[in-house]
C-alpha cells in the first residue's frame, strides 16, 4: 500500500506564477490553469515521480505533497521572498486535508477525507489539490464576504435609526469588495471549471466529479453569488437613499440661498426708502 497526504492552505490574494517563477530562475510560462510544481527544499521545478512536492495555484491556494511539518512551515516562511503580494502575510488560517491510499487489494473509494485507489495516476493527485485548492480559496472570500456582511447589517441598523453616514468612497469600497467576491469565484479560483485531464480519463473525471460534490464546490459557489447580489442590491440602496440626501441638502441650501438673497434686496429697499 502508498499513502499519500495533502495539506492546503490559502494565500490572501491572486499568486503570479510567471513573476514568481521568474525570480526562481524558471523561465518556463505557465497558464491560468496550470498549477506550479515545486521542490520544497530546492524551490526548484518538481521533475518526476518525487514524494514531495507543493502545487501553487494563481487564485493564492497552496497544496503540499506528501511534506512534515516543519518542511511546510520552512516552505512558508522563505516564498515571500520571491513573492510580493504574499510579504507580511501571517500563516493562512483557511486550510484543508486529505489523503490517498494506493491499495490493489481495495475497490476505488472517495470520502470527504480521503480515498482509495487500486492503482496510482499522477492525475488523481493533480485532481486533489486542485479540488482541496478551491475548497480552502472559496473558504477564504465565504469569511470575507461575511465580514461584509456584518458591516452591512451595522449601516441596516443606523438606517432603522435614521442614520445613513456613509461617504461615496466607503460606497465606492463596498461596492468594489463585493464585486471582486464574483470575479475571484469566477475568473480566479474557476469553480465551474474541470481540469483537462477529466476530459481524457474516465477515473479521473469520476474522482474529480465525486470530490467536487464532497467539498460542496459548486453549491458555495452559488451560494456566494447569491449573497453577493443581495449586497449589490442593499449598496443600490444605500446609494440611492445617499444621493437622495445630498439632493435635498442642495435643494435646502438653494432655498436658504433665495431667502437670505431675498431679505438683503428687502433690506437695500428698505434702505433706499429711508
Amino acid at each position: 500500500m502508498e499513502l499519500f497526504t495533502f495539506k492546503a492552505f490559502a494565500f490572501g490574494g491572486e499568486l503570479d506564477l510567471n513573476r514568481l517563477a521568474a525570480k526562481l530562475g524558471i523561465t518556463r510560462k505557465f497558464r491560468w490553469e496550470e498549477p506550479m510544481k515545486l521542490n520544497p527544499v530546492t524551490f526548484a521545478l518538481a521533475s518526476g515521480n518525487g514524494n514531495e512536492r507543493v502545487y501553487l495555484y494563481y487564485f493564492g491556494g497552496v497544496v503540499f505533497l506528501n511534506c512534515s511539518g516543519d518542511l511546510i512551515t520552512r516552505f512558508l516562511d522563505i516564498i515571500p521572498q520571491y513573492a510580493d503580494s504574499l510579504k507580511g502575510q501571517v500563516q493562512s488560517p483557511y486550510r484543508e486535508e486529505y489523503r490517498l491510499e494506493i491499495d490493489p487489494d481495495c475497490k476505488p473509494s472517495i470520502a470527504n477525507d480521503g480515498a482509495v485507489m487500486p492503482f496510482y495516476n499522477l492525475a488523481f493527485l493533480d485532481i486533489i489539490c486542485f479540488v482541496i485548492a478551491k475548497s480552502v480559496a472559496l473558504e477564504r472570500i465565504e469569511e470575507r464576504i461575511d465580514v461584509v456582511f456584518d458591516e452591512v447589517e451595522v449601516l441596516i441598523a443606523n438606517l432603522g435609526r435614521g442614520k445613513l453616514e456613509l461617504p461615496d468612497r466607503d460606497m465606492a469600497r463596498l461596492a468594489s469588495s463585493i464585486l471582486s467576491f464574483k470575479f475571484t469565484s469566477i475568473a480566479h479560483i474557476m469553480v465551474l471549471d474541470k481540469p483537462d485531464i477529466t476530459w481524457e480519463n474516465p477515473e479521473a473525471d469520476r474522482l474529480y466529479t465525486t470530490m467536487a460534490g464532497l467539498f460542496e464546490l459548486s453549491q458555495r459557489y452559488l451560494e456566494i453569488k447569491h449573497k453577493s447580489e443581495t449586497l449589490l442590491d442593499m449598496t443600490d440602496v444605500f446609494t440611492g437613499l445617499s444621493h437622495a440626501r445630498r439632493a435635498a441638502r442642495l435643494e435646502w441650501i438653494i432655498i436658504i440661498l433665495i431667502a437670505i438673497e431675498i431679505v438683503i434686496y428687502l433690506m437695500q429697499l428698505y434702505s433706499g426708502h429711508s
